[in-house]
């Protein structure tokens, strides 16, 4: 079992735990090439963390899964979340860590914004108003006003916090939108999909059922993945079979006219079908579950 470190501070970091307003902010290459651009799994109680990647390709590691990435793309990392990055040495960009209560007093006025603030995220879509060089100029800005000296340096910081987070919420907001219209798009893809078997109750290719919706067989495989977990012939048959099994039981046709009104070619096409999926021939099943003779 692989060990999973936890960290109070910054990776690699064993101190004392940071005081209630602790911030930190460096290049991701100082840290990351110390450790020969793999960072392990670990955990920060207490830290949330922003990692900008200008360039370069890193595998994102969390509890469940890997995820191959490339710049420019941000990731948030909030507290307890278990995480880890396998860098490529051609990578560059930033990472800020502030504290949880920091996080909390800079977004204490929007319940909407913290909701971002819940889980791993990963934005890999910007756009003219809040591009990648926006972003990256922001995190350079609250660098310098970190590491020198100015005259209402926590003012300055409060305001470029907040706009940098306000820019990265409303990202999230509009893939967000573009999820959910995306996801109404398939639903309605798949109830029209549905709908068509239903019509036909014969077994229609694929590839025409998709031609008929106006989308390829290979999206029409995605949308039925996606809404049901099965692909779109498995869909096809299951619903062959559930129609066979209705005139098996409660009609008094033949194996061979069920057969053909499923638009079987040949009856000992449709008994090869119907026992591969019940591991039983139709006269089998009928017999068993008081079907008509």
């Amino acid at each position: 079992m692989q060990q999973i470190d936890y960290y109070d501070r910054l990776y690699g970091e064993r101190v004392p735990r940071p005081d209630a307003k602790y911030i930190y902010s460096e290049s991701l290459e100082t840290r990351s090439s110390r450790y020969d651009w793999n960072i392990g799994p670990h955990v920060h109680p207490r830290l949330y963390q922003l990692f900008f990647v200008e360039k370069g390709s890193f595998r994102l590691l969390e509890s469940n899964r890997q995820t191959l990435l490339n710049g420019p793309c941000l990731i948030m990392i909030p507290p307890a979340a278990l995480h880890g990055f396998e860098y490529e040495e051609d990578v560059t960009g930033r990472i800020l860590s502030l504290t949880d209560n920091w996080i909390e007093s800079l977004l204490s006025t929007s319940k909407a914004m913290t909701q971002m603030l819940g889980s791993i995220r990963v934005i890999h879509d910007f756009d003219e108003a809040n591009s990648a060089e926006r972003i990256k100029s922001l995190l350079s800005m609250i660098d310098e006003e970190l590491f020198h000296q100015q005259a209402e340096k926590q003012i300055m910081l409060n305001a470029c916090l907040q706009q940098l987070f306000l820019m990265i919420y409303r990202l999230w907001q509009s893939h967000e939108a573009e999820s959910a219209c995306s996801d109404h798009v398939s639903l309605t893809y798949y109830r029209k999909f549905q709908q068509r078997i239903r019509q036909t109750g014969q077994t229609i290719p694929i590839a025409r059922l998709a031609e008929e919706l106006g989308i390829t067989h290979v999206h029409l495989n995605r949308v039925c993945q996606q809404i049901a977990g099965k692909s779109a012939g498995q869909l096809v048959q299951e619903h062959l079979l559930e129609e066979a099994c209705k005139y098996l039981i409660y009609t008094t046709y033949s194996i061979s006219e069920i057969a053909f009104m499923l638009h079987f070619e040949y009856p000992n096409y449709f008994a090869r079908f119907f026992k591969k999926l019940t591991g039983v021939s139709p006269k089998e099943y009928r017999e068993k579950n008081g079907g008509m003779v």
